[in-house]
C-alpha cells in the first residue's frame, strides 16, 4: 500500500476550483440542478415521443435525430429554468455561454 504525503483535494474542492465558486452548499445546489434537469429531460423525451407516435425501439435512427434536435435544446432550456428556481441562474447562464462558445455558435473575433 502506497501512502501519499500531503492530502489531495477532495472532489468538492476540485469542483469549486473548476467552477470558480467558494461555497460547498453552492456545489450541492448546482449538482441538484443537473440531476433535476436530467430526470426532467428523460420524462419529457418520453412524452414527446409518445405525442409524435414514434416508438423508440422500431425507429432508432428517427429517435436519435429527434434526440439531437429536440432533447438537447430542451436540456439547455430546462437547465436555465432550474438554475433560476434554485437561485443559480448566473452560474448556469455562464455555463451555457461557455457550452455554446465551444460549439462555435458564437462568432469568433477576426484576427487583428
Amino acid at each position: 500500500m502506497v501512502i501519499k504525503k500531503g492530502r489531495d483535494k477532495n472532489w468538492i474542492d476540485k469542483l469549486k476550483a473548476r467552477w470558480g465558486i467558494t461555497s460547498t452548499f453552492q456545489v450541492i445546489i448546482i449538482l441538484l440542478v443537473f440531476a433535476c434537469t436530467g430526470f426532467s429531460v428523460l420524462y419529457f423525451e418520453e412524452v414527446i415521443f409518445l405525442l409524435l407516435g414514434i416508438p423508440e425501439d422500431k425507429n432508432w435512427w428517427l429517435a436519435m435525430v429527434l434526440f439531437i434536435f429536440i432533447t438537447l435544446p430542451l436540456y439547455n432550456i430546462l437547465l436555465l429554468i432550474y438554475g433560476f428556481i434554485f437561485g443559480q441562474f448566473k452560474f448556469f447562464w455562464n455555463f451555457e455561454k461557455r457550452f455554446f462558445g465551444r460549439m462555435n455558435f458564437r462568432r469568433k473575433k477576426p484576427p487583428s
